[in-house]
C-alpha cells in the first residue's frame, strides 16, 4: 500500500489555508531623499478579520527593509530571518553586504519557502533601502519562485495592490520632499482600502493608522501616528473641498 507512505506534499494538497492569516498591501517608491515603504495595518482570514494592528514593515538592517504581504506567519518569519542573516554577515566579515546581495539573500529566502507556497502559504515581499555606494534608493518586487525584479520608480504588491500601483501612478513624483512622500503614500492606501476590502487604510475610529518608513542616507526613520494623521486629515479636507461634499477621500 504505497499511498499510506507519508507524503507531506500529498497531505498538504487537501488542506485548507483559507483560515490561515494574511498581510495585504504594502508599497514601496523613491523620492528626493531615498525610499518610502509603507504598508496598512489590516490582516484576514478569508472573510474574517485576523489582525487589526499587524506589521507588514520591518527593517532588516539600518540601510534596507522589507515590506510583507501573502501568509502571515511565514512572512514575519522570513523578515526575522533576514535581520539575523544580515547582522550574521556583518560579525562574520566585519561589514555588511551591498544592498544587491541583500535583494539576492532575500530571493534565496523565498526560493526556499517554495515548497509552502506551492501549498497556499505564499510570500511575496517588497525591498527596498538605500544604497550608500551609488547614493540613491533601491527597490525590488518579487515572485513566488524567488524570482527578483528591480523596479526603477515605486511598485505595490498584496490585495490590493493594485489599487495602490494605480494611485502612486497619478500622483507619484521622484522628487517629492519628505511631507509630500508621506501624502503619496497614505494616499495611495487610502485608495486601496476604499476599493479592496482585505486593506486596512486609516482606521481613525480605534487609532490605527499605517505603517511608513523612511531610507535616506542617513538611515531609517518611522513616521509617527501625529504624522500619519494629519496628513490622512488634509487629504479627507481636500477632497471634501473639491468635490463639496461630505463623502470620505478616496
Amino acid at each position: 500500500h504505497p499511498d499510506l507512505v507519508w507524503d507531506p506534499g500529498k497531505w498538504l494538497a487537501g488542506a485548507d489555508t483559507s483560515s490561515v492569516p494574511h498581510g495585504t498591501t504594502v508599497l514601496a517608491f523613491k523620492y528626493a531623499d531615498g525610499v518610502i515603504v509603507a504598508g496598512d495595518r489590516l490582516a484576514t482570514s478569508g472573510m474574517r478579520v485576523a489582525a487589526r494592528e499587524m506589521q507588514k514593515v520591518y527593517p532588516t538592517d539600518s540601510h534596507s527593509l522589507i515590506a510583507i504581504a501573502g501568509a502571515a506567519g511565514p512572512a514575519i518569519e522570513m523578515s526575522r530571518l533576514m535581520r539575523n542573516e544580515l547582522e550574521h554577515y556583518v560579525k562574520i566579515d566585519g561589514e555588511g553586504l551591498e544592498l544587491d546581495g541583500k535583494a539576492n539573500t532575500l530571493s534565496q529566502m523565498i526560493r526556499q519557502n517554495m515548497p509552502a507556497a506551492m501549498q497556499g502559504l505564499m510570500v511575496v515581499p517588497l525591498f527596498a533601502g538605500y544604497d550608500l555606494r551609488r547614493e540613491q534608493g533601491r527597490m525590488w518586487n518579487f515572485d513566488v519562485t524567488g524570482g527578483r525584479y528591480e523596479e526603477a520608480v515605486f511598485e505595490a504588491t498584496g490585495s490590493g495592490g493594485l489599487y495602490a500601483h494605480e494611485s502612486l501612478k497619478k500622483s507619484h513624483r521622484p522628487d517629492a520632499s519628505r511631507s509630500e512622500a508621506l501624502a503619496m503614500a497614505v494616499q495611495a492606501l487610502t485608495d486601496a482600502a476604499d476599493q479592496d476590502r482585505a486593506t486596512g487604510g486609516v482606521d481613525a475610529l480605534r487609532g490605527i493608522y499605517p505603517l511608513v518608513f523612511q531610507c535616506t542616507q542617513s538611515g531609517i526613520e518611522q513616521a509617527t501616528d501625529a504624522e500619519i494623521k494629519g496628513v490622512y486629515e488634509g487629504l479627507v479636507a481636500g477632497s471634501n473641498t473639491q468635490s463639496g461634499n461630505g463623502s470620505p477621500a478616496s
